[in-house]
């Protein structure tokens, strides 16, 4: 007869993951001196096509690199303006100025530009959308922003609103992902 100490220095990888063929499952049996499995079934399951990937193993596919380091069309600059144009424009013709309010609006705004552009389906470049809105009371303010980017494929689309009680700004910035 095999000891337990034998045992598991024979079989410590299989004593480790508790498999249905090791050899402390009490199916195994020991017969004429050699160690038998009964009524035991080990299975290895393994797939390399996409086709049988299942989407709650939570497996994610790697993408090769193109080495693609420009875009093949340039970001739609003029487009995104009339897309800025439009969202601020319509959220905020007939709005007052109240800090609760724009508060909100400024979230709602920078999301509703953000999926509008998205929907432009530009590949390779990240957005970020930066939403201002203040109150005019016969002041002034100067904003400002630095970025460390590619002039030649990297670019910013801006639209200043008004009305009566309060201005908006608001710019997309468009990074081209390499």
């Amino acid at each position: 007869m095999m000891s337990a100490l034998s045992k598991d220095k024979l079989f410590p990888a299989m004593k480790k993951r508790g498999s249905m063929c090791s050899p402390n499952n009490h199916e195994f049996r020991q017969k004429e001196g050699h160690w038998r499995v009964k009524n035991s079934v080990c299975t290895v399951s393994h797939s390399d096509e996409p086709s049988h990937h299942d989407e709650s193993s939570g497996l994610q596919v790697r993408m090769e690199n193109t080495y693609q380091l420009g875009p093949t069309k340039p970001f739609p600059v003029a487009t995104v303006n009339r897309i800025l144009e439009d969202v601020l424009t319509t959220y905020l013709q007939e709005a007052k100025y109240d800090p609760e309010f724009c508060r909100q609006m400024t979230k709602t705004i920078s999301e509703v530009i953000k999926t509008q552009v998205k929907q432009l389906m530009i590949p390779r470049y990240k957005l970020i959308v930066t939403v201002y809105i203040g109150q005019r009371d016969d002041q002034s303010i100067v904003i400002g922003s630095r970025c460390l980017w590619n002039p030649k494929s990297d670019t910013v689309s801006s639209y200043t609103f008004k009305n009566p009680t309060l201005f908006a700004l608001a710019n997309v910035y468009a990074v081209y992902f390499e």
